[in-house]
């Protein structure tokens, strides 16, 4: 499977040891990396299908400050999807009202009829970028019919409302914001530790450097803004079990890799 990190901070937060710490770990998911810097509004995603380590570009690009207040990043372990560009996260775009969403995800969605639709007119294949679409078109429904903008209140009861819903039955763990908030969300046991600094908290698959992460609450939305825990949503208590079943669809994926 993937690993993720999001990054939530009241100031510009100095990123790149942690980065580098992460993008370490892409010895055991080597096939794609992905990086969003949120400022204003605006998501910058750099991304390539190669292992971190491996990559030129990544060393430049680390080598120089990263300093944010928002940002996500993803090392891939592909599951559903070839290894490609389009298949590396994170997945961006804008609503209907011109706010940036971006999202990384991980986890397997097995059933979620919803999503079905947008194997057709997706960029990849997968299922991850499914989601995001799917979000976007959720937010933009609700947009259309109240004719304006959602508040935050309004986006969060919406994307609680589908993560309950696609929960049951699939492993969602996942990182989203939409340029202001930070969003996270697992239903996998262990799989998100969160470390809080000053006026800053990371969030992580699993901690990856030697200082004091903690296990993050499971089958719950949660919200961060500027750093600090604002919101918690709904504990739909859909904790993801794998079964035989699923199992062996896994097994699938992975011989057609």
């Amino acid at each position: 499977m993937c690993e993720i990190l999001g990054i939530s901070s009241r100031d510009d937060f100095y990123a790149n040891d942690y980065l580098k710490a992460f993008y370490k770990r892409s010895k055991a998911h080597p096939h794609g990396w992905g990086l969003a810097c949120v400022s204003r509004g605006f998501s910058l995603v750099e991304k390539e299908s190669v292992q971190a380590i491996k990559s030129n570009y990544l060393r430049e690009r680390l080598s120089q400050p990263i300093n944010e207040k928002l940002l996500l990043a993803h090392i891939r372990y592909a599951t559903i999807g070839n290894v490609d560009y389009q298949n590396s996260h994170p997945f961006t775009g804008k609503d209907n009202s011109g706010r940036t969403w971006t999202l990384i995800h991980n986890g397997t969605i097995f059933d979620y009829p919803a999503l079905n639709a947008y194997v057709k007119i997706q960029r990849g294949e997968t299922d991850s970028e499914r989601i995001f679409l799917y979000l976007i078109d959720r937010i933009n429904s609700a947009q259309n019919e109240k004719g304006s903008r959602l508040s935050f209140e309004e986006r969060f009861k919406l994307l609680d409302e589908i993560i309950c819903s696609m929960s049951k039955g699939n492993k969602l763990n996942l990182i989203l914001t939409d340029g202001k908030y930070l969003y996270a969300h697992t239903n996998n046991r262990d799989c998100l530790h969160y470390l809080e600094k000053d006026n800053c908290t990371l969030l992580a698959t699993k901690p990856f450097t030697d200082e004091n992460w903690k296990q993050a609450p499971e089958t719950q939305l949660l919200a961060y803004h500027k750093g600090k825990l604002v919101r918690e949503g709904t504990n739909h208590e859909h904790v993801y079990i794998e079964s035989e079943e699923e199992m062996k669809l896994l097994y699938q994926i992975f011989a057609n890799l």
